[in-house]
């Protein structure tokens, strides 16, 4: 199967169906399982806890990778961090920061990146529900041109970075380095315990 396998094709029933449900269920709608500020929170306590672990262990960044093509986890953070920042470029229309052009030789380097994309994602929640619904087109590096809402654009730049934190915090844990990485969501919830 190839990435473009995995595109949409032409508007099926079943879409148009799922579509249509999505919309009369946003009507009437009771519970809303995260907010786009929650799952943003969640990634900057993902982020913060890999900022300071690569800080403390920096020779982490020339581990051998071989996650999303790369290399090294210099060159998979670098990955991360791109679509951290391309998909609010996407989701505002600005030009796209050129993905060579982001660096990740350092610690800072690679957040300073992902800070620039927080800084232009932020700002956004407070758009309305219809901007959130506009279809937007436009071109990838791996599976081509893509068509799809601002939400699930910027569901997918946040949910990105947190899967392959994910998959980093294994490849660490395998090159004998210990981490106190509790990345699970629930301990963004935890409450004291009753006595």
């Amino acid at each position: 199967m190839s990435p473009s396998d995995l595109l949409p094709q032409p508007v099926s029933p079943a879409f148009k169906l799922t579509h249509s449900l999505y919309h009369l269920l946003k009507e009437t709608a009771k519970m809303v399982a995260l907010t786009g500020e929650e799952l943003l929170a969640y990634v900057e306590y993902t982020t913060d806890k890999f900022k300071k672990l690569l800080t403390a262990h920096p020779e982490i960044l020339t581990l051998p990778c071989g996650i999303r093509e790369t290399q090294s986890v210099a060159q998979l953070l670098q990955h991360i961090v791109a679509v951290e920042l391309r998909y609010p470029e996407r989701l505002l229309e600005l030009p796209q920061t050129d993905y060579s052009a982001i660096p990740y030789d350092s610690v800072d380097a690679i957040y300073a990146t992902h800070n620039r994309a927080m800084d232009l994602i932020k700002p956004l929640f407070e758009k309305d529900d219809d901007w959130w619904e506009e279809v937007l087109e436009f071109k990838t590096r791996s599976i081509g041109t893509l068509r799809m809402s601002r939400r699930t654009a910027l569901v997918q730049s946040l949910t990105h970075s947190i899967r392959h934190y994910a998959q980093l915090a294994t490849l660490v844990r395998q090159h004998g380095i210990t981490a106190d990485l509790p990345l699970d969501y629930f301990f963004m919830g935890l409450l004291p315990s009753v006595t």
